[in-house]
């Protein structure tokens, strides 16, 4: 995952859903992608373990000028959300589980 974007922030209009009091998991994915199925799986596992913890998943071709001012150019693609919406992490392709709660842990404790 890289690391924070301290220009990039997102707030609940621009996501569709309310943020997580304390870190959001944004997911953008497709329809017919299957790594993205595997995704939801791992960011709703993850939002379930930790209170605070919003999952909100973006169709990419219902949002596209979303997916072009965060420069999204594949999915699925994360987005590590700290509780004011500042983007902490960015991962291309299906994260593993332990790579999520890490990012969540550095959202969290700003």
């Amino acid at each position: 995952m890289r690391e924070r974007d301290d220009e990039a922030r997102l707030d609940a209009a621009e996501i569709g859903a309310e943020l997580g009091e304390r870190a959001t998991l944004v997911q953008f994915s497709s329809a017919f992608c299957q790594p993205c199925r595997a995704t939801r799986r791992v960011l709703t596992d993850v939002a379930g373990m930790v209170d605070g913890v919003a999952h909100v998943e973006i169709d990419a071709e219902d949002r596209l000028e979303l997916v072009r001012r965060l420069e999204v150019r594949s999915t699925p693609t994360v987005l590590v959300l700290d509780g004011h919406g500042a983007i902490v992490r960015r991962a291309v392709g299906q994260p593993r589980k332990v790579d999520v709660i890490a990012a969540l842990g550095e959202a969290v404790r700003d």
